[in-house]
């Protein structure tokens, strides 16, 4: 039964996202309906199509009662607008339906389980949210919330837990056909986020199984959005922090990303880490969600924003706000984790333009090398072995007045992203740097651009960094520089829908 609260949505979004433009949207990534999106939730394929849910409030291009946004796509780019699969309708989620996850019960239908937020009256006086766990099931168009709900409150975590920092289940089907599923929690006392593994035999009775990691702060205090998989023979754990200290290059300040390459333990149930890395180094990455696409290739998705630039960054406020990045595909290497975009992205290359053995420095345009959508691949080699070159740059969304660069310092090995020209007037994050891998000034980029983002893949994928811009849509020249020698191939590619 449909609430009303869910056809009020339903009817809104279908009126306003006439108002929207393809040319107001960027090209190729995904953005809300209409109005605000943050985190991706129950990304999972179900009746031969990627669905896609995202955190919601289609009435205002800020933050709102959550409810859940409905995407579908076949090649997970081209992604279709389906009405709102959940709102926020119920005494216990009447705050909002925060982040969860999907999976297909062996009936055929779908089940979700999210995060309900009601407010409760505190001994002090105060008011707080409580956080606890609901389902719901359907058809991939329509979804009934569980008579049961909630079904995992603060009864069902372990001692010294907060009920006001436990949310974002991600569930997944066993070989055994049990269910697991992980959920982020706080200690009672504030001193950090740890991830709590539960057990179900039929996706609707869930038992706890055991604290499957503990942060002890050292990456960030509470933990958000975590995921769980196995990869080319480790076990991963994904999670997204908050509150970040910087660690060298490795991490930086606030909300943040955090991959875990390790090994499960089935006699513990608990997580043994082995290695540790950021999954994103840029700007605007957070709450990363993956799944296992049919082919088995694990394909992950973040939103493509940060928390501390997401109420200022675009100026005026436009009508719809949030991205998310361009899915890509995960492997393992030499212990760390590495990211390419989905391949299908091939699919969307025209007007290819090539250079081979450019040497230039200082200052270059290169003719046929321009555009906001674009797939652009640059390999660079020092012009003088015996005298590498000081520092490269390319400068892009660009024309006199504005411009985004990344740079890269060979004898630092340090590779920097930087807006601070793209047109913004408030004093967010405009740079972030990471340390790259590089053997005498020799480098891979690759730089997806779309009219209000630019992902830069580094090496194949061994490092991102992500950056939204809004930059005036005109802007869109390409230029190099080089202090020092500098011998360059390039390839570019439009990329058209």
């Amino acid at each position: 039964m449909t609430s009303q609260t869910l056809r009020d949505a339903r009817r809104y979004e279908e009126a306003m996202a006439q108002n929207i433009t393809d040319q107001e949207r960027p090209e190729f990534h995904l953005s809300p309906r209409v109005g605000w999106m943050n985190d991706p939730n129950g990304f999972s394929y179900y009746k031969d199509k990627f669905h896609l849910y995202y955190q919601y409030y289609p009435y205002d291009s800020q933050w709102g009662p959550m409810h859940w946004g409905h995407v579908v796509s076949d090649d997970l780019l081209h992604w279709e607008y389906l009405p709102s699969a959940i709102a926020p309708d119920m005494p216990y989620d009447y705050v909002g339906c925060f982040s969860g996850s999907a999976i297909e019960l062996p009936d055929g239908k779908q089940l979700f389980m999210y995060t309900g937020v009601r407010k409760e009256a505190q001994p002090d006086g105060g008011v707080r949210d409580i956080q606890t766990q609901c389902l719901a099931t359907g058809d991939g168009m329509d979804y009934e919330k569980d008579p049961r709900n909630p079904i995992l409150t603060v009864e069902d975590m372990p001692e010294n837990s907060s009920p006001f920092d436990f949310r974002d289940p991600k569930m997944w089907k066993c070989e055994d056909g049990s269910y697991r599923c992980v959920t982020v929690n706080d200690r009672a006392d504030g001193t950090g986020g740890r991830i709590l593994l539960y057990r179900s035999e039929d996706g609707y009775n869930w038992k706890f199984e055991s604290v499957m990691l503990s942060n002890d702060g050292n990456f960030g205090k509470m933990w958000e959005c975590p995921d769980f998989f196995s990869l080319d023979g480790k076990d991963v754990v994904l999670v997204s922090p908050q509150d970040m200290l910087p660690k060298d290059f490795e991490y930086h300040n606030g909300d943040g990303t955090l991959c875990l390459i390790g090994k499960f333990d089935e006699t513990t149930k608990t997580f043994i880490p082995e290695s540790d890395q950021a999954v994103d180094y840029g700007i605007d990455f957070y709450a990363m969600q993956t799944v296992e696409a049919p082919d088995g290739r694990r394909i992950m998705i973040g939103w493509m924003q940060n928390w501390d630039t997401c109420s200022n960054n675009r100026i005026p406020k436009g009508k719809w706000f949030g991205q998310m990045s361009i899915p890509r595909e995960l492997s393992i290497k030499d212990g760390r984790l590495i990211q390419k975009p989905v391949r299908e992205i091939e699919n969307l290359r025209t007007d290819k333009v090539e250079y081979k053995n450019v040497t230039f420095e200082n200052d270059l345009k290169l003719d046929g090398v321009s555009g906001r959508c674009v797939d652009l691949e640059l390999t660079l080699r020092p012009g003088n072995t015996e005298d590498i070159y000081k520092k490269f740059a390319v400068r892009f969304a660009q024309n006199e007045q504005y411009h985004t660069a990344v740079s890269f310092r060979p004898y630092e090995s340090v590779l920097k992203i930087d807006r601070k020209f793209s047109g913004s007037r408030r004093a967010i994050i405009h740079q972030r740097r990471s340390k790259v891998n590089s053997r005498n000034g020799e480098i891979k980029l690759r730089l997806i651009l779309d009219r209000y983002s630019a992902e830069i893949f580094v090496n194949d994928g061994e490092h991102v960094l992500t950056a939204t811009i809004y930059t005036d849509i005109e802007a869109d020249g390409i230029s190099f520089f080089a202090d020092g020698k500098v011998e360059m191939d390039v390839t570019r590619y439009e990329l058209k829908k």
